[in-house]
């Protein structure tokens, strides 16, 4: 009896190590998912599935409200809403026209002109203030609340005459066009020498779509289909310049060939553009049900999917260079500011002493810059990253006395692979030509 009572504490002792094991590792892994990549609760996410089955499809968003609309098709169980991550506050879209500028011509002098879209915090801010220090370049800041960048801009300590603050809501494609009219008014005959596509928004906790005025989903609309038409409406400005680039800032999350892309639910994935074919309204482009860190994903894909495809359609005839980057895990940018505070407190740490992907804003300003005036950066089409591919965690180098591998801090440039999925030519194609209808550039 005695040898039994033994062998069953000894069996229990194993037992209870071995679920202890396998809580360190779901610790281990729930970190990284938290960070973005699965912040919507499961239970609300299959409750969601569930009643989707009997819910009517949303109708269109109106195109003259000035407002972010929230179209709710049914209202969330009182116990969902208490698993829900407390939401900051976002502004409504503000498509409200500036009165443009003149006379650019005498401020920019003989510096190369470069329009940075999201110019007033984190990659955008802290890059356009590199392109300002070096007296290279005059900084069109573009931004959606014009009086918050010109505050920053001034506290960062952008140098007198380097930059100019232009408003533009990428949630309206009215004011993208405004925008684009402003521009010209302001830099009058001379071209555009430089683009960075960098704004972006991140609403993972989100438990229904929001939507822009033109009535798409809003990460879509702002991170893709907004910048899409930016750029086309540009090309011709841009071609008459001597080294012209256009630079849309890719991401991990959207390669499947990396840990954050490949390894943390959800996967970027398209589908077949189903949702994109029916047009306005859509709440994700593969046709399915909204789920906010998948849309962030997925119109990631689209960014890097259009780099590739303009680089095949124009790249040839008009001498511009068309180029992506991923500068890294910025752990502390404001992307991450619908994120539950705990998170936006431990996300750095994390990443900067267990996976190796963390690099500062000002350091990622530097990378974003190097990209727009290295030589190095003229090939075309490419996806440029530093410190490795982040398809491993990163390994700490004892002689370098840094972080490797991870494409966190540090280490030099080189040109990434696209994963399978996003180098996808014939899915390209068709989003390119799906996104010029929904921008009104095609019938």
């Amino acid at each position: 009896l005695s040898s039994a009572v033994d062998s069953r504490r000894e069996q229990l002792g194993e037992d209870i190590m071995g679920a202890l094991r396998r809580l360190v590792a779901a610790l281990v892994w729930a970190l990284p998912l938290a960070a973005g990549f699965v912040a919507q609760p499961l239970p609300a996410a299959l409750q969601r599935a569930q009643s989707s089955i009997a819910t009517p499809l949303r109708p269109r968003a109106s195109s003259t409200g000035s407002r972010v609309m929230m179209m709710t098709a049914t209202a969330p169980d009182p116990r969902e809403k208490l698993k829900m991550a407390p939401k900051l506050a976002s502004p409504p879209v503000d498509s409200s026209p500036q009165f443009p500028k003149v006379n650019g011509g005498l401020l920019i002098g003989n510096r190369k002109l470069v329009v940075v879209t999201g110019a007033s915090s984190g990659l955008g801010l802290y890059g356009a203030l590199e392109l300002a220090k070096s007296n290279d370049y005059y900084v069109v800041l573009a931004c959606r609340n014009v009086e918050r960048a010109k505050r920053i801009a001034q506290e960062a300590g952008f140098p007198k005459n380097s930059y100019t603050v232009m408003k533009l809501e990428l949630g309206s494609l009215e004011s993208v066009r405004n925008f684009v009219f402003n521009l010209k008014a302001f830099k009058g005959p001379r071209p555009l020498d430089r683009l960075v596509c960098n704004a972006a928004v991140y609403l993972p906790t989100d438990p229904e779509p929001r939507f822009t005025e033109d009535g798409f989903e809003m990460t879509m609309g702002v991170n893709h289909l907004g910048h899409f038409l930016l750029t086309q409406l540009l090309l011709g400005d841009l071609k008459r310049a001597a080294d012209p680039r256009v630079i849309i800032v890719g991401s991990i999350t959207g390669n499947q060939n990396t840990i954050g892309g490949g390894l943390v639910y959800p996967r970027a994935d398209l589908g077949d553009l189903s949702g994109m074919r029916r047009g306005a309204g859509f709440e994700m482009a593969d046709g399915g049900n909204f789920f906010g860190a998948k849309a962030y994903k997925d119109s990631k894909v689209c960014n890097m999917m259009t780099v590739q495809e303009l680089h095949r359609r124009f790249h040839d005839d008009t001498g511009i260079t068309f180029s992506s980057l991923y500068p890294g895990c910025i752990a502390e940018t404001g992307l991450f500011r619908e994120k539950r505070g705990w998170f936006r407190t431990v996300f750095p740490y994390f990443m900067k002493y267990v996976t190796g992907g963390y690099v500062s804003e000002a350091e990622s300003g530097r990378r974003l810059f190097q990209v727009v005036d290295d030589d190095v950066c003229t090939k075309s089409g490419v996806y440029w990253s530093w410190n490795g591919n982040a398809q491993q965690v990163g390994l700490y180098d004892p002689f370098a006395k840094e972080v490797r591998g991870a494409g966190g801090a540090g280490g030099d440039i080189f040109e990434n692979q696209y994963s399978q999925s996003t180098a996808d030519a014939s899915t390209a194609k068709d989003m390119y030509d799906l996104s010029m209808k929904l921008v009104g550039l095609e019938k």
